[in-house]
């Protein structure tokens, strides 16, 4: 009977994706930022929606749903582990907006056909995530040690993206393109929204088709790196697959909100970063320290808004002192340092508090969260000095910014 759930999920995203392309966005056009910004909310309460249709579903065991392994999950727990794994599938997402914008403006791809292209690449990432999810969660469930693999996994997938340029991606090189290129003749011009021309000479791919091949090509790798990310949340497989669907579903309109605002996130890569990171150790951690979903929910929005809001504190200096262009970049890589600073100390400071009530030296651990943030803050130097004082939790004490 719990299949009768997947069948009305499958059912809804067929439908969704029918009115979208089918209704909608019947004719080709260019998406404006205020359109895209209306869809993404719809979206965005869409989900919503959904993760109170889980509350309920779980609490009440609708038709069975609700046992992960023979164990009975409440719908408070079904609820924080499906909007936690849609809220990390929606940060991985900038990622991926990064990269499809890229691509898009190396094929030169007009507005008006972005949305018939993007639609295309959200059915077949939809397509990724269905069989990675259940065969991922499959393989964690009858080889428990599997569970580190993908968390050394998303740990290496951190180094890479610490490390890789802006500029590493090259989409003559890819290889799917260079396989395709062998059975398929490729034609510079674009014809509309054409993924295919005929001509007497037989089929061509468009521009069209290649780009749609780039944009695939590249959410495989994305797929590989959400796979542990939503495992690290959640063991249910139809939280964790609809999760990633309602986050996907948003992204094409997210796309074209954002894509005109990339050069202004400016420290989001940096909290993608420690979020992987943070995920990571997570999964290295499951066997030995469980951290409540309560408290990862809390520290993977923590990261996101140090992300944004270092962002936009970047961008709006960068507004007002273009003229001081050598000042500007002393002063970013300051904030980027902050930044850095503040995530990996609150992540120590928040694994030591977590130890106060879970199993771990909590003690010494809060201290050294306290003394990576006290290179930085004025805050962190104060509640470090009376712990040292007097070996006891301070008393809250105000919080300045530092000089």
């Amino acid at each position: 009977m719990i299949s009768l759930f997947w069948i009305g999920l499958v059912a809804f995203l067929i439908l969704a994706l029918a009115l979208d392309l089918g209704v909608f966005h019947r004719e080709p056009r260019a998406q404006t930022a205020g359109e895209a910004a209306r869809w993404s909310l719809v979206w965005v309460s869409t989900a919503l929606l959904f993760n109170l249709f889980v509350y309920l579903a779980y609490q009440h065991h609708w038709l069975g749903i609700g046992y992960v392994n023979g164990v009975a999950m409440d719908g408070g727990q079904a609820a924080a582990e499906f909007f936690t794994a849609w809220l990390v599938e929606e940060s991985l997402s900038l990622d991926n907006i990064f990269v499809i914008a890229t691509v898009l403006a190396y094929f030169r791809i007009p507005p008006e056909s972005q949305h018939r292209l993007l639609y295309w690449g959200v059915l077949g990432a939809l397509v990724m995530r269905c069989v990675f999810i259940v065969s991922g969660l499959a393989l964690v469930q009858r080889f428990s040690w599997t569970t580190y693999v993908f968390g050394g996994l998303l740990i290496v997938t951190a180094a890479k993206m610490l490390v890789q340029k802006e500029g590493d991606l090259n989409p003559e090189r890819n290889g799917l393109v260079r396989l395709f290129q062998r059975f398929m003749p490729l034609r510079s011009r674009l014809h509309g929204t054409a993924f295919f021309v005929r001509s007497a000479n037989g089929w061509y791919a468009t521009p069209m088709f290649v780009a749609l091949l780039v944009v695939e090509s590249s959410d495989l790798l994305f797929a590989i790196d959400s796979l542990p990310a939503v495992i690290a949340v959640t063991a249910d497989p139809f939280i964790a697959f609809s999760s990633n669907a309602f986050a996907i579903l948003g992204l094409r309109s997210l796309y074209f909100v954002i894509a005109p605002m990339i050069a202004q996130f400016h420290y989001m890569k940096q909290s993608l970063i420690f979020l992987l990171g943070f995920i990571g150790v997570k999964m290295l951690l499951t066997h030995h320290v469980e951290i409540p979903i309560s408290i990862s929910l809390a520290f993977i929005a923590g990261i996101l808004a140090v992300g944004v809001l270092a962002s936009v504190l970047g961008s709006k200096k960068t507004e007002e002192s273009e003229e001081r262009h050598f000042d500007l970049v002393n002063q970013g890589l300051r904030a980027a340092w902050r930044v850095v600073v503040g995530i990996v100390g609150a992540t120590v400071l928040a694994l030591g508090l977590a130890m106060l009530v879970l199993p771990g030296p909590g003690l010494l651990v809060i201290p050294v969260g306290l003394m990576i943030l006290a290179t930085e803050f004025v805050w962190a130097r104060r509640w470090l000095q009376r712990i040292r004082g007097n070996g006891t939790t301070p008393a809250p004490i105000s919080i300045r910014r530092a000089s």
